[in-house]
């Protein structure tokens, strides 16, 4: 992209291989117009959407054996969008959704780069009602809670999205703003399960990250023995 450095990673994600175009390190800036600036993007965060970071690839982890049939999927905070990717890929209904100017021509690269169709996507600032977005079965975000104000701006996002049977995927390196977000799932009816993950291929087991996952409705309801 003129203006910018990049790389090309090539990365495994359940058995399949997938080509990503990604920022050449994290000095690359470039917002001669101040669209960013003004979306409240500061220089130090403008080259962050553009990595694999480790969350990012856990939760693509996930969603390469998630059960999609017939669900409606929402990646928010996308970033390079390798989980929405793997989900274009299995055939689900993924809407990804960032903030960043770039995500969504980056995420079009990438798609046409796993001669993918172009994944939809939407750009959404999370305090701003967005009703045409319509809602969805499962919303799934990576390391997205890394200040304190985002738990409460996320738990929205969830309040006007969800529907009242749905499920909520969040790959979480521990930043310490996890709890504050659960319990504003609770308050919505979600319950939580946790599990430490792995990245596949890491010989040393070592776990790179937390997979929250909440559950609310009927359908995830435990059975009641008769």
């Amino acid at each position: 992209m003129p203006g910018y450095s990049t790389r090309t990673l090539l990365v495994h994600v359940g058995g399949q291989p997938f080509r990503l175009r990604v920022l050449s390190d994290l000095q690359q800036f470039s917002d001669p117009d101040g669209h960013g600036e003004r979306l409240g993007i500061s220089s130090a965060q403008w080259s962050l959407f553009g990595q694999l970071w480790p969350a990012g690839r856990l939760l693509a982890q996930a969603m390469s054996t998630v059960d999609i049939e017939g669900k409606r999927i929402l990646e928010v905070g996308c970033g390079i969008g390798l989980a929405s990717l793997v989900l274009q890929h299995r055939g689900a209904r993924i809407v990804a959704s960032d903030i960043h100017p770039l995500a969504e021509p980056f995420l079009a690269y990438n798609s046409a780069l796993n001669a993918l169709a172009s994944v939809h996507y939407r750009q959404m600032i999370w305090d701003m009602p967005l009703e045409s977005l319509g809602h969805f079965d499962m919303i799934i975000a990576s390391d997205v809670l890394y200040e304190r104000a985002h738990a409460a701006l996320l738990a929205g996002v969830v309040e006007r999205h969800a529907y009242p049977d749905a499920e909520v995927v969040v790959s979480d390196p521990g930043r310490g703003n996890s709890g504050p977000f659960s319990r504003l799932l609770a308050a919505q009816g979600f319950t939580v399960s946790e599990s430490r993950c792995v990245l596949d291929g890491d010989e040393r087991a070592t776990p790179h990250g937390r997979l929250l996952h909440y559950h609310r409705g009927a359908a995830f309801a435990p059975a009641v023995p008769s």
